[in-house]
């Protein structure tokens, strides 16, 4: 543990110069935007991603009075949907929507990726914040995260958890828990966040590392028991459910992100009126209702503070799938 954390102490203090954040010439914004916005989702509809990039745009086209088109491209972890948004004339005319997956967790997992997500975008804020959490089965022998680790630690590697697959933000939050924990734990990937909820709720794997979206049908069936958070903190979703520090884990805190991004050489007027309307946007108590409803907490980081989270994440992750030894084929 001490040597997973010195790593990526010293990952994250490397320059992160990549980050185009800095390098953006100033541009006025004042007539921007003359035409509709195009906002790439690297996911099919449905996700957080896509709820929150139709949520969010919706009450920026009523503010900027142009419509905002969201724009599907699922595909390779999301690395479709990035390259296209890459490749965009750097106008403001094309944007992303992406989640911590695409931005911090694939330049370390896939070897031939087309684009560096940290050289070729700029962040302009994190959009939305979804919790993710440990859940079992309701006849698990379990029923806190304190249990579930003892009998993790009686039997190493014979406890199975599903996730919506390898690599995936639950994948390495999984791993980073037995890392933390001193445990071993055995992967079942599934193809998505629903499958893999229902595979504890039919009783195929006894617990899985969960978003609040997937796991609220199961529980309010009486089918799913949540064990505990992953965060720091309660998540104001269900205030009811235990965090991962009141189970005496410290140094994990892991959630899944959804972040605004630009393509690189975007000009900075532009960039730092999105930015604005953004944070303007989520802060409207009707967004926020429809992003709760969707399992997802608005979060509004941005500037020096969401940079910071991009490169602590970045050198975090790569770590855990080198230490894990996660690979994609």
């Amino acid at each position: 543990m001490t040597m997973l954390k010195t790593l990526v102490r010293a990952a994250a203090a490397a320059p992160l110069a990549a980050l185009a954040f800095f390098a953006v010439p100033p541009a006025s914004a004042q007539d921007w935007p003359t035409k509709p916005v195009h906002l790439i989702v690297p996911f099919s509809p449905g996700g957080v991603t896509d709820i929150a990039a139709r949520v969010v745009g919706q009450k920026l086209s009523e503010m900027w009075g142009q419509q905002v088109v969201v724009e599907n491209r699922p595909g390779a972890g999301g690395t479709i949907g990035v390259d296209a948004a890459v490749r965009s004339a750097p106008d403001g005319t094309t944007l992303l929507m992406a989640t911590n997956g695409e931005i911090t967790i694939n330049p370390a997992l896939y070897k031939n990726l087309t684009h560096d997500p940290q050289k070729d975008l700029v962040p302009i804020a994190m959009v939305t914040n979804t919790p993710l959490l440990w859940a079992a089965n309701a006849n698990a022998p379990y029923g806190s995260l304190v249990e579930f680790i003892a009998a993790a630690k009686a039997k190493p590697g014979d406890i199975a958890y599903s996730s919506p697959g390898a690599g995936t933000m639950n994948h390495l939050t999984a791993e980073w828990f037995a890392m933390i924990t001193g445990t071993k734990l055995l992967h079942v990937p599934y193809k998505g966040g629903a499958p893999a909820a229902a595979a504890i709720a039919g009783g195929e794997v006894p617990v899985s590392v969960l978003a609040v979206s997937s796991a609220l049908p199961h529980v309010k069936s009486g089918k799913v028991k949540v064990l505990g958070m992953t965060t720091q903190e309660r998540t104001k979703l269900a205030p009811d459910w235990p965090s991962a520090r009141e189970a005496g884990i410290a140094d994990f805190d892991a959630s899944i992100w959804v972040g605004l991004f630009a393509p690189k050489g975007t000009p900075a007027g532009i960039v730092a009126k999105v930015a604005k309307d953004l944070k303007a946007a989520i802060a409207d108590p009707a967004v926020v209702a429809r992003l709760n409803t969707a399992g997802a907490e608005a979060a509004g980081l941005d500037g020096e503070a969401f940079v910071a989270r991009i490169r602590a994440d970045t050198a975090r992750y790569a770590q855990i799938i080198k230490a894990a030894g996660i690979e994609i084929n």
